[in-house]
């Protein structure tokens, strides 16, 4: 069973697009968080990761970090392990 899995947006952010395509074509489900629409989930989203840039992306409580963390733990074959999605 995977990790819920969150992504901070907001709206004209190609990473935060970049990372929304990267997760669907994986087959990750994830629950988008847009900072823009919702000003008090920037202020959690900076308490969290210690960051003020989106995207922001958690998998379960471990803190990806942006799109190129992300794809970085992608390149390097530990991304689909921690999505469960190993064995694919």
């Amino acid at each position: 069973m995977s990790s819920p899995v969150v992504i901070y947006t907001s709206a004209f952010c190609p990473y935060c697009a970049w990372a929304r395509q990267m997760l669907s074509a994986k087959g990750v489900e994830f629950h988008e968080i847009r900072v823009d629409k919702s000003p008090g989930e920037r202020g959690i989203m900076e308490t969290r990761s210690g960051r003020t840039s989106v995207p922001q992306i958690f998998i379960g409580d471990f803190h990806v970090g942006g799109y190129d963390d992300l794809a970085a733990m992608d390149r390097e074959g530990r991304l689909d392990p921690l999505l469960g999605l190993t064995g694919a």
